[in-house]
């Protein structure tokens, strides 16, 4: 039996981790996961990448020596061919940094497939967004991001001796979670490079424009948690900008559908996901509008059973109005182990698989060191609970460790705990190259 899964993100690692302790450790399925990357970073993390709070070297998981530890295969490449019929899937060919083929084009055969390739920013088709702005979809774009921010306070420091109006100016579109957390972190960057040199600089000169299309930042928050997100914000100095849509992005701009230019030294596009054009093409699998594969309530896919889809890149339906599961990290934790028991099941030849039922537990934004909002639902109030500061951020932290937890257990995930309080002491506090 093979079972291959592509994607290694959060739910696709977890997925990989739990068959290949249970399967492939006896010898029972192969279990491979592919992955165009070699490390993992689990995604919510990203704008800390950005800023420099988090640092890849350190915090990033290496496929390899997890697949080794927790008896599955790990093969890199991008997926870029599925033959349902053969029951094939085939990667592009590697090519290094100097476009020299490492590995050529190679081909998996799977009896059971999980699709669990997450998602990228939605640009919309709005003209000039993919050539002038940067995305947070994966780790090279985070730290394409924080060299840009470090290079760009180098000179503010230089030119703030002379000039005493120098700033430096951030744009970013897209009032969700990536947006508001990446603007709180800023600010927690800025203030903390002064004690590391950069003495010049005045908290006054960071510009941070948050631009959000609709009426309210974090509008899949209560109106209530979004409000006081919106308020810390604009205490810290982000000019938010509500029912403000951008009609395009020029270099150095985004200019909004009543021609206002929003200057910047860096744009950024966090604003709607979707599933890469060129992957919803491969196969004759149904998709909607966003390109995520259609399942049916077991995550099986409409048009073959042999093929599930998990996390932001599948489309599963929620309730009876014609809505689908939320594209969230705790969506792939639970769809993760859902598909765990189905394909069990299936491999024992059970005709019925269970339906997969989304149960919210609410959503946390982190505002950095400066506040913690959000709502908690579901199974943990009976109901639901708004809350803020450090409750809320000791919420925060806790999914992190859930996601650490189905992934190296009580034991390790302890060892990285004590690991990460020493680190606290023993290294700077942001990434400074």
């Amino acid at each position: 039996m093979n079972i291959v899964i592509v994607g290694g993100g959060a739910g696709g690692l977890e997925l990989a981790t739990k068959l290949g302790n249970k399967l492939g450790k006896r010898k029972k399925a192969t279990v491979t996961l592919v992955d165009r990357n070699t490390t993992h970073l689990w995604k919510p993390l990203l704008h800390e990448v950005a800023s420099g709070s988090l640092d890849m070297g350190v915090d990033s998981l290496s496929y390899r020596a997890h697949a080794y530890h927790n008896h599955f295969k790990f093969r890199i490449g991008s997926l870029d061919g599925l033959d349902r019929e053969e029951k094939r899937i085939s990667l592009a060919p590697l090519f290094d940094e100097d476009g020299n083929e490492v590995l050529p084009a190679r081909t998996l055969d799977y009896d059971i497939l999980v699709l669990a390739l997450g998602s990228v920013t939605n640009d919309f088709g709005t003209p000039g967004v993919r050539d002038n702005s940067i995305f947070l979809d994966a780790s090279p774009q985070a730290e394409l991001f924080h060299k840009k921010l470090l290079n760009g306070l180098l000179k503010l420091n230089r030119k703030a001796m002379t000039e005493t109006d120098a700033v430096y100016r951030i744009a970013i579109v897209g009032g969700g979670a990536t947006g508001v957390e990446l603007s709180a972190e800023l600010h927690n960057t800025f203030n903390t490079m002064k004690a590391y040199g950069l003495s010049e600089l005045k908290s006054e000169q960071l510009k941070i424009t948050l631009i959000e299309a609709g009426p309210r930042i974090l509008p899949a928050l209560p109106e209530r948690i979004s409000g006081s997100a919106h308020k810390e914000l604009v205490e810290l100095g982000v000019d938010v900008r509500t029912n403000t849509l951008v009609a395009k992005a020029n270099p150095g701009e985004f200019v909004t559908k009543d021609e206002q230019a929003i200057s910047a030294d860096i744009l950024v596009w966090a604003a709607g996901i979707k599933v890469p054009d060129a992957l919803a093409q491969i196969s004759d699998l149904e998709t909607n509008r966003i390109n995520q594969w259609v399942v049916k309530p077991t995550l099986q896919t409409t048009i073959d059973d042999n093929i599930y889809a998990l996390g932001d890149c599948c489309a599963c339906p929620l309730g009876t109005e014609g809505k689908t599961v939320p594209p969230r990290a705790q969506s792939a934790h639970q769809m993760a182990s859902h598909i765990y028991k189905n394909i069990l099941k299936q491999m024992e030849g059970e005709a019925e698989l269970k339906d997969y039922v989304y149960t919210d537990y609410g959503s946390l934004v982190n505002l950095s060191r400066y506040s913690t909002v959000g709502s908690l639902m579901g199974n943990l109030t009976k109901g639901s609970m708004m809350i803020e500061g450090r409750m809320a951020r000791l919420m925060y932290v806790s999914l992190y460790r859930m996601h650490q937890l189905a992934l190296h257990g009580v034991l390790r995930t302890g060892l990285r705990m004590v690991n990460d309080s020493i680190n606290k002491v023993l290294r700077p506090r942001l990434k400074l190259h």
